[in-house]
């Protein structure tokens, strides 16, 4: 039997998350994993949801349990306006789509513009559920070359005018600009401003994927491309990196003509988000839950992340060709070994010395790195780290 033939193309092409997958394997207790992009579960905010919950269920259970709005539940919507207000956006309230969390939003995005063959610029590496999502829709993602200060737009200017002459302009361009997954790095102001500049002359449609804007613990936040072209800007947030991953809650913003595609696309994918999680997260903020926790988040990941860059270069600083990114936030590193070695072959070893990392092969729109690593620091403690790095180190040597 043919099965095949009883899907359609887009099932067809679909391919299990090299992430999810990965997963699996570090439920094993013995394995060290900086594979996923996991939050540490000691900062999710347990009392502040044992209190909003015990409040909706007591006094708000007939609308919380309830269907919603498509667009999310106004007083939420609200804060989140604030959130952004906070963070030097204009924001207004209508213009918040409450969404399944960021993952969503970029469903959404792929189902508002892709069709089959049409084309997206994405970063050289970029966010994998950023891939699969513009790939699930027929979409086919461009990379263009990051350094360490994030797309580097003379590489833009290049590729658009490659696409452009060969009659495959572009729909838009996804961009990652704080705190980049995998790579880590974070594009300054100035060469945001180039590529606004680029968009606008061009008239581009960006997204801004931004998950972990609010986990800087080094140097200043960098304008938002929203608040530098909010008239050709969607925004995706989400509270799973922030504060917590479970409720699976998220929101996009940008123009209205804009949202009001996204509030369409969104009805037939799930109706609205569960309002359950939105009345909840509302008195949560209201609370203060947001701001106290990051407090504590940062400084964790801070003191994480020092100790992982500490380890690499104890363990793997005299070693030529391996080297790595330096974030100022966010949950991720990206480690580069050396020329002729091939980091998906030295996975299943490394699964063997009970440590794992994500291949930097995930992240690229045809696979075509095999000399990076993805790390994350979040997650394990900093006994597990110091270790991991240990292990991590010592095969990289004996595989040289």
């Amino acid at each position: 039997m043919d099965r095949s033939s009883y899907f359609s193309t887009r099932a067809n092409s679909m391919k299990r998350s090299v992430i999810r997958e990965l997963l699996k394997l570090t439920h094993n207790p013995e394995i060290i994993s900086f594979a996923g992009g996991l939050p540490a579960p000691q900062t999710f905010p347990v009392e502040y949801v044992k209190r909003a919950a015990t409040k909706v269920l007591d006094e708000e259970h007939g609308k919380a349990l309830q269907y919603g709005a498509t667009e999310g539940d106004p007083r939420l919507r609200r804060k989140l306006a604030e959130i952004m207000q906070k963070d030097g956006i204009d924001a207004d309230p209508d213009k918040v789509l409450v969404t399944t969390a960021s993952q969503q939003g970029l469903e959404l995005m792929s189902k508002v513009f892709f069709n089959p063959g049409d084309t997206c610029i994405v970063g050289l590496p970029t966010y994998l559920g950023g891939l699969q999502a513009i790939k699930s829709y027929g979409g086919v993602p461009i990379g263009v070359e990051l350094d360490e200060h994030g797309m580097i737009p003379e590489k833009l200017i290049e590729t658009l005018d490659k696409l452009e002459a060969e009659g495959r302009r572009p729909r838009l361009l996804y961009i990652i600009p704080d705190f980049q997954n995998p790579a880590g790095v974070t594009i300054p102001v100035e060469r945001r401003k180039e590529i606004v500049k680029i968009a606008r002359e061009r008239d581009y449609i960006i997204v801004e994927d931004t998950p972990y804007r609010q986990i800087r613990f080094e140097g200043e936040h960098q304008t938002t491309f929203q608040a530098l072209a909010p008239e050709r800007v969607i925004s995706l947030y989400t509270f799973s990196k922030i504060m917590l991953p479970g409720f699976r809650l998220g929101w996009a913003y940008g123009p209205e003509w804009l949202i009001d595609k996204f509030v369409m696309a969104k009805q037939s994918m799930d109706l609205c988000t569960p309002p359950f999680n939105q009345a909840i997260t509302y008195h949560m903020l209201e609370e203060g839950a947001l701001e106290i926790g990051l407090k504590e988040t940062i400084k964790l990941y801070k003191k994480r992340c020092k100790v992982m860059l500490e380890e690499l270069d104890k363990n793997l600083g005299d070693v030529e060709g391996v080297s790595w990114t330096v974030p100022e936030g966010g949950l991720f590193l990206w480690l580069t070994v050396p020329e002729g070695m091939n980091t998906d072959e030295l996975f299943d070893k490394a699964i063997k010395e009970n440590v794992a990392y994500v291949p930097g092969s995930a992240f690229f729109p045809l696979n075509e790195d095999h000399r990076s690593m993805r790390l994350n620091f979040s997650y394990s403690n900093e006994e597990k780290i110091i270790e991991g790095c240990r292990r991590l180190g010592k095969l990289i040597k004996e595989s040289l």
